[in-house]
């Protein structure tokens, strides 16, 4: 994902803010406040006007709702002294269920042990990601960043009002009484829980500015297992509820009948064959293709298989990776559209390094396959799901429904993965749960069952790019002249973020990484060549610096033996201008020990990018061994501002560095005659358990506020491996993924 999505909100949000309900008169944040009284106290931060914060909205799912008057709220201290945390953020394994939770309980003083969380409602106006303007949505790394300071004060603003609380039932001054632990404590002896106290804190007025404490002062941020992380435990017990878990009554499940290739239309169907399968129910067009509704997933996928489509494929006939790459390479041979032009002169090259680097698709892959629960009965619809950008899936559920927005209630369930997948403009597959059931005309509910070949098959890939670089050096060694030419998709091309996004004809996310760039290139001639296909293109974990990350940092070991330097000596020269890019290279090398010996075969290889506000060095340590590579240890400093939860960066990093390198190694979706020809596991490989190197992570110590921690492990990685393997000895990679080179067995 990516925060560009944010600029959506003008087009795609007008019809759903125009059907949010108005508050009902005299309501107040004082009286929302009062009223849930007798169930336990209830914040509801002022981000947004007192009453737009009053609005009946659909709720969360579990105890919030149900203690508190207004279900749309941040956190609620119950009478039985459980602390529940709403989290305006989609839970996709990387653990910012547990972020929120910490921001809120480290403010409140609460008990971890007492601390629940639960999702929010699809209501962009309360629940916005304010990285993204008015959308609710999860993304770009931006959770916790986004959070920061809003999270902290719903924590701070409940812990003063139990304070205040005490202070007026003990007789005693505020500044007396301690709180800790979801305990209240005066010198007097006088001793409370936030439970006991909850009912009484309901009628204080909240702090119009509540007080924040100091990184000095966190007892839970920053500190290593002071947060077990809150989604464990169901995801260990089998209790964590998936889309593929959900249990209605007279459920169907259904499957589709995709195109094969893309660009291809349908001509006919014969349903006979498939009607004959035992538990079939119906079988009907739909926009995306043919749906076969069955009682059971088995009998749904049998269905299928007895079907018969006739498909028109000649619109995708041509559509080929190896020529697809012919033109992109002669694409690269013209001048393009400007996106970066030069601020100082070239100066004259005494020797001049070139490259083309090409990249190929990219599906997401995530273990988890799309699915999506639709029901629609009484005049409104329900749906269940991974919802990672409620805004979109709500409102184009609605479309799809051809119901008003107040009509359709989204329940959203943990994801098993997305790595970009779940989260795009078109809200593929809750759109199409949607259209069957309006196909069965609702008369069950039923889910829709993607494949895991039927959802890397469906497009929404990283685009295929090609980089073609022209640098020259001077006669000291310095970088005298940079001409970069990027070939590819535009993912923002063709979609409503366009006409804000695409200034000048240039989509940031095909040029992120290069342009700007860590690095000081005043001297930088750069254009781009937006090419049209018929396949969809989707942000990737890291979007547009998962390929310009291994240009730049591949560039830069080449232009450092070009000039017979040291490949960190060389980045740091170029890096004089930015401290904390520098000060986390320095961090990584000095813990991988950069400069030792190596035995014969084996070597480091550095790399260092900023992408999504966050600094990440990494230092590879390869071995080569009859041709193939062996990554045997990944050391990784990471300047992400304040460290919420450090266990969690530290899992993000790992993560990431497995996700990228089995990215590196194997991962490449290949067209011919439009079709895609890596389907599966079997084909489209992930990194095995026993490939997986040692890692290290070093986290910086800042007191800045938080910045992305999600995707910014990914890009250094690739790039780090690649410098250490041609140090070793190995071949110069410029064509990914390694398999290609034979590095590593298929």
């Amino acid at each position: 994902m990516h925060p560009l999505m944010h600029a959506m909100r003008e087009q795609m949000l007008e019809e759903l803010q125009a059907q949010v309900p108005a508050a009902p008169a005299g309501v107040t944040r004082r009286s929302v406040l009062a009223s849930g009284a007798a169930g336990g106290l209830v914040v509801a931060v002022g981000w947004l006007p007192a009453a737009a914060q009053a609005v009946a909205g659909q709720g969360g799912e579990g105890r919030a709702a149900r203690a508190a008057l207004v279900p749309n709220q941040f956190v609620s201290v119950g009478t039985d002294n459980l602390v529940t945390i709403v989290c305006k953020h989609h839970e996709m394994g990387e653990g910012n269920t547990t972020g929120l939770a910490t921001l809120v309980a480290d403010e409140l003083d609460a008990d971890w042990s007492l601390v629940r969380t639960e999702y929010a409602p699809s209501d962009a106006k309360r629940y916005a990601n304010l990285a993204f303007g008015t959308l609710q949505g999860t993304g770009g790394s931006t959770a916790i960043a986004n959070s920061y300071i809003q999270y902290r004060e719903a924590g701070a603003t409940a812990r003063a009002m139990l304070v205040a609380a005490a202070a007026d039932a003990w007789k005693v001054p505020a500044g007396e009484i301690q709180a800790r632990a979801s305990v209240l404590t005066h010198a007097s002896g006088q001793r409370a829980t936030y439970g006991e106290m909850a009912a009484a804190a309901a009628r204080q007025s909240p702090p119009a500015k509540p007080l924040l404490k100091t990184p000095a002062q966190f007892s839970l941020m920053g500190h290593d297992r002071a947060t077990p992380r809150v989604d464990s435990p169901s995801k260990c017990t089998g209790t964590a509820v998936y889309t593929g878990d959900v249990k209605l009554p007279g459920l169907l499940t259904a499957v589709i009948a995709f195109p094969p290739s893309f660009g291809a239309k349908m001509v006919s169907f014969d349903a006979a064959a498939a009607k004959k399968v035992k538990g079939v129910t119906d079988v009907v067009a739909v926009p995306e293709g043919v749906a076969v509704v069955a009682r059971s997933t088995w009998a749904a996928m049998q269905g299928r298989r007895a079907l018969r489509v006739t498909w028109d494929e000649s619109a995708g006939a041509g559509l080929d990776s190896e020529a697809l790459l012919a033109h992109y390479r002669e694409l690269a041979g013209r001048p393009g559209t400007p996106f970066a032009k030069p601020a100082t002169p070239p100066a004259a090259a005494v020797r001049t390094v070139e490259a083309i680097y090409e990249f190929p698709f990219l599906a997401h892959a995530p273990m988890e396959p799309q699915g999506c629960v639709a029901w629609l009965h009484d005049g409104q619809l329900e749906t269940w799901a991974g919802h990672q950008f409620p805004t979109f899936d709500h409102m184009l559920a609605a479309k799809a429904a051809g119901l008003p927005l107040d009509k359709v209630r989204l329940h959203s369930l943990v994801s098993g993965g997305s790595f970009g997948r779940r989260a795009n403009a078109w809200s593929d597959f809750t759109v199409a749960a949607v259209n069957v059931a309006v196909a069965i005309k609702g008369r069950a509910p039923v889910r829709l069952q993607y494949s895991r070949e039927d959802d890397m098959g469906a497009g929404l890939y990283r685009p295929m790019m090609l980089h073609s670089l022209k640098v020259g050096l001077d006669g000291a060694g310095k970088v005298a002249s940079w001409q970069h030419v990027v070939v590819g998709q535009s993912i923002l091309a063709g979609t409503p973020m366009a006409s804000m996004m695409v200034k000048d004809g240039i989509d940031p996310t095909s040029v992120e990484g290069v342009h700007p760039t860590s690095y000081d290139l005043p001297m930088m001639d750069g254009q781009v060549h937006d090419v049209a296909l018929p396949v969809r293109p989707l942000w990737w974990r890291s979007v547009g610096n998962t390929h310009t990350a291994y240009v730049m940092e591949t560039m830069m070991d080449r232009l450092a033996r070009a000039a017979n330097q040291d490949p960190l000596a060389f980045r740091l020269a170029l890096l004089q201008k930015n401290e904390r890019a520098t000060s986390t290279l320095r961090l990584v090398a000095d813990k991988a020990g950069w400069g030792k010996a190596m035995p014969p075969g084996s070597a480091q290889g550095i790399a260092l990018h900023e992408s999504f506000g966050t600094a990440v060095a990494q230092v590879a340590e390869v071995t080569l061994k009859d041709g193939k590579v062996r990554v045997d240890k990944v050391w990784c400093a990471i300047d992400c501002g304040v460290a919420v939860n450090p266990d969690v960066i530290r899992a993000q990093m790992e993560g990431g560095i497995g996700f990228a390198l089995g990215a590196l190694y194997y991962s490449e979706i290949e067209l011919k005659a439009g079709r895609p020809q890596q389907r599966n596991f079997d084909q489209y490989r992930s990194l095995r358990i026993y490939e997986m190197p040692a890692i290290e992570v070093f986290i910086a110590d800042s007191s800045a506020a938080p910045t992305g921690v999600g995707e910014p492990g990914v890009p250094p990685l690739a790039p780090a491996v690649a410098n250490a393997v041609l140090r070793a000895g190995g071949p110069d990679v410029l064509r990914l993924p390694f398999a290609r080179a034979g590095l590593v067995s298929a």
